[in-house]
This record gives C-alpha cells, sequence and structure tokens, in this order.
C-alpha cells in the first residue's frame, strides 16, 4: 500500500487535516439548491437566511468542511457564490468546499477566499482538466477529481483507476502536488445499477493501494431511487471508510450516517478510548431529554 498522504485545508484560522490514520473528515453537502425548493426560492430572492443556519446546524452536527453550490438556474454564479461565503463566513469558521462546473464562477470564489479550499471537482475530460487545474494551481486549493473522463464513466474498477491516474499526472504537470488531489471513486444510484457500490468500494481500494491519496465521494448518491435510504447510507458510508474514504460528502443531520461514520472510526481504531463516540452519545441523549 502507498504512503497515506496529508491533504490539509484551511480557512482564515482553521486547519483541518485529511488523513486515513485520523478521524474522517465530513464535508457538509446541504448548502446546495438542487433539490431543495426553499434553498433555491430563498437565494432566488437574495435571502441567505437558510444558508447560514444550514451553515451553523452542519458545523454543530460534525461537519469540518462545508460544500458550497450556488447553482441557481438564472443568477449570476459568480456574483451569488461570493455572496454565499461572505454570509457563510459570518457565522462559522471551517474551511470551504467550492462545487461549481463553471470556471467563472470557481475563480470568483477563490479570489475572495482567505486561506486553502478544495475544489469540486475536477474531472478527466479534456476540458475540464484545462479549465479546473490551472485555478487550484494559481490559487494553492486541493481539488477532488472525479474518476470519469471524455468517454464517460467507466464500468470497471479498474477503468476509474485509470482515469485517477490520468488526473494525478496531469495535476503534477503543472505543480500541483499529489497529496492536493482527492479522488472521487463516484458513487452511482444502485436502483439503476445493482453493481454500483461493490465498484465503487473497489476502485476506493485500488486507489488508495496505487497512491495513497485520500478519497472523497457524495455518499448519498448510491442510494437514489431506493426507499430508507438513511440505512443505506450509513451501511455504505461505514464499509467506504474501511475501504479507504476519508472525506465524504454528505449531510451530519442525519444521525444514522453520522452515527456510522462515528462508529466506523472507533472501530478503525480512530476515536482514542471512544471519547468522540461517547461524546456524540450524550449529545443525543441531551437533545432526546430537551425534545
Amino acid at each position: 500500500m502507498s504512503e497515506n498522504l496529508t491533504t490539509l485545508l484551511k480557512s482564515k484560522t482553521k486547519t483541518v487535516k485529511i488523513q486515513r490514520d485520523l478521524p474522517t473528515v465530513i464535508i457538509g453537502e446541504r448548502i446546495n439548491p438542487t433539490g431543495r425548493k426553499a434553498v433555491l426560492e430563498a437565494l432566488q430572492a437574495g435571502n441567505f437566511d437558510i444558508v447560514r443556519k444550514d451553515a451553523l446546524d452542519q458545523v454543530a452536527a460534525g461537519a469540518a468542511v462545508l460544500d458550497i453550490n450556488a447553482g441557481v438556474p438564472g443568477a449570476d454564479e459568480p456574483v451569488l457564490i461570493q455572496q454565499i461565503i461572505r454570509n457563510v463566513q459570518e457565522v462559522v469558521d471551517v474551511p470551504l468546499c467550492f462545487d461549481t462546473a463553471n470556471p467563472l464562477a470557481l475563480a470568483a470564489a477563490l479570489s475572495i477566499y482567505e486561506g486553502k479550499a478544495l475544489i469540486n471537482s475536477v474531472n478527466g475530460e479534456e476540458r475540464s482538466l484545462n479549465n479546473v487545474l490551472p485555478l487550484a494551481k494559481e490559487y494553492g486549493a486541493a481539488v477532488i477529481g472525479l474518476c470519469m473522463d471524455d468517454n464517460g464513466i467507466p464500468k470497471t474498477a479498474e477503468a476509474r483507476l485509470a482515469v485517477a491516474a490520468n488526473i494525478i499526472e496531469r495535476a503534477a504537470r503543472i505543480g500541483i502536488p499529489i497529496e492536493d488531489i482527492v479522488i472521487d471513486p463516484l458513487a452511482m444510484a444502485m436502483s439503476a445499477d445493482s453493481l454500483s457500490g461493490r465498484i465503487a468500494l473497489d476502485t476506493i481500494a485500488l486507489v488508495v493501494k496505487e497512491f495513497g491519496v485520500n478519497i472523497s465521494m457524495g455518499a448519498s448518491n448510491i442510494s437514489f431511487g431506493m426507499p430508507d435510504r438513511k440505512y443505506i447510507n450509513s451501511t455504505f458510508i461505514a464499509m467506504a471508510i474501511r475501504a479507504g474514504l476519508t472525506c465524504p460528502i454528505t449531510n451530519p443531520l442525519i444521525t444514522e450516517v453520522i452515527t456510522a461514520v462515528l462508529a466506523a472510526d472507533l472501530s478503525m481504531g480512530h476515536d482514542d478510548y471512544g471519547m468522540r463516540w461517547i461524546k456524540a452519545f450524550r449529545k443525543r441523549e441531551k437533545e432526546k431529554a430537551a425534545a
């Protein structure tokens, strides 16, 4: 197995260390108007109250990094993403992950960010590599690399490993260190392909063995179209942590998911004397008593 690499993300005052021998880093996914009508309508109206509350709630629930998506149809995304960033930074101080396919919006976000951000994301398509990697280099950001390219999403773990290798190699060409590349093996819906979960898990194992890089994924995608999604998500995320997942993008407000992460960390020896588990248990009991 390759060396376990360390990816550092920074806000103005905080540093988050992502590494396989440390507790899992949760990237909170909720600041995203996609599929959330209330957030979409609020942002269209220039109201950032929900965004601010989502930031506070996710950090309180255990998110160490927040994903920021400003994909509102018809909006000026470069302007909107800067507005969201400023509102989030007024209420929490954690590193941010900028989630956009718009290079102008990405540049706008990076240009005002004080710290070391995470970019979500680049992939193996030539257009993506050419648009995103230079921005990551210019602003000293880390970047998530999706295991897909101009031929689409590979059907096998081995083919996804090859895409990851290409992204890492292309990043190295312009001086981006390998520890600043976080690979996303792609968690696709098991409702459409029953092998999707297994392929994602196998890809994690191959990438970790070959490169030792950190691993992210939109973990909740795996259960799309299925009932009782929280149970699928919590089981899958625990299995993925065992395979090498270090920084999932997920919803920390779902008790089953955050509890599965804590249990996986405890089982992996990443929670000294179970203190994080005990602290979370006491918090849940206190919340029950107050309800």
